[in-house]
């Protein structure tokens, strides 16, 4: 450790480790361990742990749909609004706001005399913008939460080369806005594909939700890639999204899209159900989604009984839940948000090693360690899996990471068969330059004997 810490230009002091058999108390090796430190992403870490607990593995979001009028099935008409109300449920990709819209249909509606109604109300509005974090807007990670969040509010740019042609082919997989269906194909080593394009959405009427276009060339060694960018008019896109599906599904709508409430007063006419929160942690934990996790902080607090549900609510909903589950102090720690896309998340790895390992004593372990990357095999440890020599497929780790943020924490199975809770962060400005060392951790760990 002490030799990767040289090579990579870092003081020992930027790292803290926490080490121990997932059933003692007493750590194996430890370095820093009751530091405070900013653990990024590990922040999602608490967050899945207490929604498996306090909701269960099982539990599935519910988005109820009104069909509030007068149907005449023979006709497919429709007089009246569909009202969509979101209670939260992160997992509103094109594909099931689809089977939502097909629901429909099968009721008999064709066409709608009415509106589309659209009840977000369940969170309260988030004051933060997309770009308030690192000023980086078009990031999909950036998107803010919505308690109803069709696809994440982002779109898909498919890159396709053509080496006969010369150039790489561009589609948006909402359809939402046009984009330029090409761009050049250039030779040399795939280093940085996206970083050789530069997206931009052109203004139309002073609202930036016209065409895509994107400069730059992309490099043929890349192959095939799908980029996600986030809409450039996040309070619109619902809107916008449901009825360019509805359209193309050859539904008609007569009025408009519009934001409502949802009738109080009468059971909805259906409700389409979530995958399970074990399938939703295993997208949230593996790829590190900021947005899905922030929605499960939010709904943990909704389920509580705070509606609309407010992240301060969130905020002390966890902090309370952690400390009377793992008898944490009231002071010298502090999680933001359910994410750790925060500068002021101050987490100990001691701490987090204690909260692995309650996990691993807890009934939803199964549905946790599986939901955590695969070292070298999936997730977001899955590229260069040579690096991680003899750690391969043998720990199941988180990541974190931030601009002065390294981090991983999760278990690890030893050469002689002992599963280790590990836990290790590096923070300083050099924090990229650290990846070797936990590396490094990882492949010793997996060695000893």
């Amino acid at each position: 450790m002490q030799q990767a810490l040289k090579a990579s230009q870092l003081p020992p002091e930027a790292l803290a480790l926490w080490v121990a058999p997932v059933d003692s108390t007493r750590p194996r090796w430890r370095w820093r361990e009751a530091a405070p430190q900013n653990p990024a992403s590990l922040t999602k870490l608490a967050t899945s742990f207490a929604a498996l607990e306090q909701l269960g593995p099982a539990w599935r979001w519910k988005t109820p749909v009104w069909l509030d009028g007068t149907l005449e099935p023979e006709r497919g008409l429709f007089k009246g609004d569909l009202v969509i109300q979101g209670r939260g449920d992160p997992s509103l990709v094109l594909e099931r706001v689809w089977l939502l819209l097909r629901r429909v249909q099968q009721l008999g509606v064709r066409e709608i005399q009415g509106d589309i109604v659209l009840d977000n109300h369940a969170f309260a509005p988030d004051p933060q913008s997309p770009a308030d974090f690192d000023g980086e807007p078009w990031r999909a990670g950036n998107v803010r939460p919505d308690a109803l969040l069709f696809n994440y509010k982002a779109h898909t740019l498919l890159v396709r080369p053509d080496p006969a042609r010369g150039v790489a082919w561009l589609q948006l997989d909402t359809g939402l806005a046009p984009a330029q269906d090409r761009v050049p194909l250039k030779p040399g080593p795939c280093l940085d594909g996206r970083g050789q394009l530069r997206a931009s959405w052109v203004e139309e009427a002073g609202r930036a939700t016209g065409p895509l276009r994107l400069a730059g060339s992309w490099p043929a060694s890349c192959g095939e890639a799908a980029w996600p960018l986030a809409d450039p008019e996040p309070a619109s896109y619902n809107a916008r999204l449901i009825e360019t599906m509805w359209r193309a599904l050859g539904g008609k709508l007569t009025g408009w899209v519009r934001a409502g409430n949802a009738p109080a007063d009468r059971a909805p006419s259906f409700e389409l159900s979530s995958p399970p929160l074990s399938d939703v942690v295993q997208d949230i934990n593996k790829h590190s989604n900021n947005l899905m996790a922030e929605q499960l902080w939010l709904t943990l607090a909704l389920q509580a009984g705070s509606e609309p549900a407010t992240p301060e609510a969130a905020r002390q909903g966890l902090r309370q839940w952690l400390r009377q589950r793992l008898g944490w102090p009231e002071d010298g720690w502090q999680l933001e948000n359910g994410s750790g896309l925060a500068r002021g998340s101050r987490l100990s790895a001691a701490q987090l090693g204690q909260l692995l390992q309650a996990a691993w004593a807890s009934p939803v372990m199964p549905e946790f360690m599986a939901s955590l990357p695969i070292v070298g095999e999936d997730g977001t440890l899955r590229r260069e899996p040579e690096r991680f020599g003899a750690a391969r497929g043998r720990a199941h780790l988180k990541t974190g990471s931030l601009r002065d943020v390294q981090a991983v924490a999760g278990y690890l199975l030893t050469a002689r068969g002992e599963r280790l809770v590990v836990v290790a962060m590096i923070q300083h400005e050099r924090a990229g330059a650290g990846r070797p060392v936990l590396d490094a951790l990882l492949r010793t760990l997996a060695q000893s004997p």
